[in-house]
């Protein structure tokens, strides 16, 4: 490192090199590969990432491939990892750079794809292209307020921007790969969000957090309200031949652009087969109960409560249609309706 390095960025760095993770995604200068794993990481365990990524790039090996591929193949290969409006982001964004299909090498041109944001076009610029530029994301975040001892709400305006000047101001010129790989590591290893390690921790000794015993406190957290709940009665419509009924659901909102089996808010206890089934065209049906499924959201919990029939004949749109059960898992349709299939024995 240059005389002008910072001494923190120099600990920093020089434990990274010792101790990083041996992880899919480094040891390789390709920005594809790279955007994939920074997407994929956003609000996302590594391990859980990891056989996701492998199974992702081995079915869009490249930037081309990805921007080739329908939607729904796309939003089928990312079922199971959440956050859907990552995947429908990545592909816009890899369709915008046509017809080249190259990935911009400047901050500038990574901020101009839809999707990438600055935190992820300083990780690729960083670690694709060997560029000077700072990182800021939950775990830099977390890492910077404890070390400086920076209070307030890291998301609100005044601190943000004195994070990313932070950041910046700490780059040591030609290894910003490892320092904002650096930064990420210990926040993911050592400066954790309860029970920080900072026994082991290479810049303990100049942590203001440390010193004034605010390691639990600092950042200072948002207050969150109780957790919602959002109850969907669930329809489970059964053709004679075995096919069951899908729909896509509206580009917008919850799992946005997927598929699965036509669902509304519920307004009560009682299962709502009265507005959902004249929804559907079958006002008047009886409907058998089915397993309630609930699933854990990040800031809700979703009760899927079904309703099961079965018809003769119904009209199908563009955005429903029958199919077989056994395709419902190579679907583009979210982890909980899939997870009700399973309850049901559609499979």
């Amino acid at each position: 490192m240059n005389s002008d390095t910072h001494p923190y960025a120099e600990a920093l760095v020089a434990w990274y090199l010792e101790n990083a993770r041996d992880l899919p995604w480094r040891g390789t200068s390709d920005p594809y590969r790279i955007w994939v794993s920074e997407v994929m990481l956003q609000q996302t365990r590594v391990a859980t990432v990891i056989p996701f990524y492998h199974r992702f790039l081995a079915r869009f090996p490249s930037l081309r491939a990805l921007a080739d591929a329908d939607l729904d193949d796309v939003l089928a290969a990312w079922a199971g990892l959440g956050y859907y409006r990552r995947a429908r982001a990545l592909h816009a964004g890899a369709r915008s750079l046509a017809p080249g299909f190259e990935m911009p090498d400047t901050v500038a041109g990574l901020l101009g794809v839809p999707g990438i944001g600055p935190y992820t076009a300083g990780a690729i610029a960083s670690m694709a292209y060997g560029l000077d530029a700072p990182i800021v994301d939950g775990n830099v975040i977390r890492v910077l307020c404890r070390q400086f001892g920076l209070h307030g709400d890291p998301y609100a305006a005044p601190l943000k921007a004195e994070l990313w000047a932070l950041s910046e101001q700490l780059l040591p010129a030609g290894q910003a790969s490892d320092f904002n790989q650096g930064l990420m590591e210990l926040g993911a290893l050592l400066c954790t969000p309860r029970g920080p390690r900072c026994h082991v921790c290479p810049v303990a000794d100049t942590c203001v957090a440390r010193a004034e015993g605010l390691e639990e406190e600092l950042p200072q957290r948002r207050v969150r309200g109780p957790r919602k709940v959002l109850r969907l009665a669930v329809a489970i419509v059964r053709s004679p031949s075995g096919g069951v009924l899908v729909r896509r659901r509206p580009a917008d909102g919850l799992f946005g652009g997927m598929w699965e089996f036509p669902s509304a808010p519920m307004t009560s206890e009682e299962w709502a087969s009265g507005g959902l089934g004249e929804q559907l065209g079958l006002e008047g049906r009886k409907w058998a109960s089915g397993p309630v499924v609930v699933r854990q959201l990040t800031h809700r919990e979703l009760v899927l409560v079904p309703g099961i029939c079965q018809v003769r004949d119904l009209a199908v749109a563009s955005s429903r249609k029958f199919v077989d059960a056994t395709t419902l898992g190579s679907m583009g349709m979210p982890a909980a309706f899939r997870a009700l299939a399973v309850e049901l024995g559609l499979r």
